[in-house]
């Protein structure tokens, strides 16, 4: 491996800058090299701070010298997606309407990351009030695929996606409302993990769907993934939705081995119409799996189809009351797709959410009692791998609905139930692209999906690999 520091993975880097090995400066100035070489031909960054960024670093160094550790991601540099409230700092959402808004508040998530030492490296890029699931952006540009630049990098979290992928950040927090961790870190080839409902504080993050939304990290390892959950979860008195329930030790989770685990695959839905090569991944993840010591089991779930359409009806409906007085003042500032899917929720009946919300405790009960003996399930994130920026872009035409429909197909369940998923990456197609799939667990049972997945990496080498951008 190259001795490029931005190269290592957080944990590998926090624990360097820890010993002593690298300075914050060094790591940080690595980064932005990177930036500046590669963000033009990514659109990955919102806003790059790199002169505040170098102070911090100086900072961190200071303190290190003189024995002041603020935590375990001491001069760690991170880049975040620019819906998480910095006080401030300007947190566009990926809108024109937001894009001179300075917060006054600073999201619970991020600011546990910085108790803990982090340096801000920037903004990242993302779907225009994260309801899209392609990274296409009528206001700032798409973000684009390190590893095929004329690719989609999945959304909302689409620069989290790019720049974790391309080296330009260690990780970077996204949200998961409809799939917009998973679906990046698939597309992209980074390891996402979707948290359980309440696990980690929404606090300060730009809502979308009050009852959907979650919280969590785009990372290139399970491991980096762990220590960054194990940071940001736990109660929040800003927060009322968030648990009290304990944090478990993830990084002592990541490494136990998974042999004697028993992990379920659905018989149907997750498994129909799959792209040749996502469903040959598929396979090898689920023989890797099986070598590592698990016992692969066929699950019958109960009809997916319907938990995706009531996952919809909540995600349009709640999306649409909270920007109800921006469409009636400011229609003309939306992107034409956001806009069309904010209107489609204003003229969904309120007896049609009720009841989407009243079946979401027996649709979870018949759904755990379906994987009932596993310990874990693994599905596609997607059926595809990454479409083409052209190819996606519908805009607000026919189609649109259609296209976004089967993106989302494997992630929106998921989030209705509000289970954690974790995304690794798990191959490659023959053109290239990377391919991922989801663990997903019980509800705040993130160690058992991070202990699967870091012995999946151990096993194998996907989330090591770096595009060799052009």
């Amino acid at each position: 491996m190259s001795d490029d520091p931005a190269l290592m993975s957080l944990t590998a880097v926090a624990r360097a800058i820890a010993g002593k090995k690298v300075s914050s400066r060094e790591v940080t100035q690595s980064c932005l090299d990177r930036i500046a070489k590669w963000n033009p031909k990514l659109n990955a960054f919102m806003a790059i701070e790199a002169d505040d960024a170098l102070k911090a670093a100086d900072a961190a160094d200071a303190a290190l010298a003189k024995g002041d550790v603020k935590g375990a991601l001491h001069g760690v540099p991170l880049a975040h997606k620019d819906m998480y409230y910095d006080a401030g700092k300007v947190v566009t959402c990926g809108s024109k309407i937001r894009k001179d808004f300075v917060a006054s508040t600073t999201a619970t998530a991020l600011q546990r990351l910085k108790d803990a030492g982090t340096v801000r490296l920037g903004s990242l890029q993302m779907v225009e009030f994260a309801f899209g699931p392609t990274g296409h952006n009528p206001h700032y540009g798409a973000v684009r695929n390190p590893w095929n630049t004329d690719h989609i990098t999945g959304g909302s979290s689409s620069g989290s996606g790019s720049a974790v992928a391309a080296r330009l950040t260690f990780a970077a927090l996204g949200s998961d409302t409809g799939g917009s961790i998973r679906m990046p870190a698939h597309f992209c080839g980074v390891t996402g993990l979707k948290t359980s409902v309440g696990r980690v504080s929404r606090a300060g993050a730009m809502p979308l769907s009050w009852s959907l939304d979650t919280v969590g990290p785009l990372a290139r390892t399970a491991e980096d993934c762990a220590l960054l959950t194990g940071i940001m979860a736990g109660a929040d008195p800003e927060d009322p939705t968030a648990s009290a329930l304990p944090v478990p030790d993830y990084m002592a989770a990541t490494q136990q081995p998974i042999k004697g685990l028993r992990i379920g695959v659905p018989s149907a839905f997750y498994v129909d119409d799959l792209d040749a090569e996502v469903a040959r991944i598929l396979d090898e993840t689920l023989a890797t799996l099986r070598k590592e010591g698990a016992e692969i089991v066929k699950v019958e779930l109960p009809d997916q189809r319907q938990l995706s359409a009531a996952c919809q009806i909540v995600l349009a409906t709640e999306a649409a009351s909270l920007h109800k007085r921006w469409m009636i003042e400011r229609p003309q500032d939306y992107g034409a797709q956001v806009l069309m899917r904010l209107q489609n929720g204003l003229a969904i009946p309120a007896v049609s959410y009720l009841e989407a919300m009243r079946w979401r405790g027996p649709a979870l009960a018949a759904y755990l009692a379906a994987v009932e003996g596993t310990d874990a399930m693994i599905a596609p994130v997607a059926p595809m791998p990454a479409a083409t920026i052209a190819e996606s872009d519908v805009g607000n035409s026919l189609e649109a609905e259609a296209v976004i429909q089967r993106i989302t197909r494997f992630t929106r369940p998921i989030n209705y139930l509000g289970l954690p998923s974790l995304s690794i990456p798990s191959g490659f197609t023959r053109s290239g692209l990377p391919v991922g799939m989801q663990i997903v667990g019980r509800s705040f049972d993130e160690a058992m999906l991070l202990r699967i997945g870091a012995a999946f990496q151990r096993a194998t080498d996907y989330h090591a690999r770096v595009p060799n951008l052009p």
